[in-house]
């Protein structure tokens, strides 16, 4: 195993023990967590298993594989991004659902203490005299 080699291999450990930590710390969600895994599984399998880059790219017809590899990390950005941009569009659709449920909870409030007040200020009727 080369110098470079042993360097990608712990980073991509690293990069595993990081999205471990984040998990266990509820800082990363496990659906976006199984997505980093499987971006860490296949960097240390690239990274300890030499010649499967340049099978690789000898597949796909790249003429490096350097290219091959930056090739696959752009289209790895691309679904990533498209991916959190759902995410995002469902988010925001539910902060809008919620903000008008929340106004109409408010308004609900506001006639009610209303009833409350108007209620409590009008005078009592005086009992009929005989």
């Amino acid at each position: 195993m080369t110098h470079l080699q042993v360097i990608s291999t712990l980073g991509a450990a690293a990069l595993l023990l990081i999205v471990l930590e984040l998990v266990r710390r509820r800082r990363l969600l496990e659906r976006y967590a199984l997505v980093w895994l499987a971006v860490g599984v296949a960097l240390v399998v690239l990274g300890a298993w030499g010649g499967l880059l340049e099978t690789i790219s000898d597949t796909l017809g790249v003429a490096a594989p350097a290219n091959a590899l930056f090739a696959i990390g752009l289209g790895f950005l691309i679904v990533l991004v498209l991916n959190f941009s759902v995410a995002v569009s469902q988010l925001t659709d539910q902060s809008k659902v919620l903000a008008q449920r929340l106004a109409l909870l408010e308004e609900r409030l506001r006639r009610q203490e209303r009833l409350t007040d108007g209620e409590a200020a009008a005078p009592e009727p005086e009992p009929l005299s005989s």
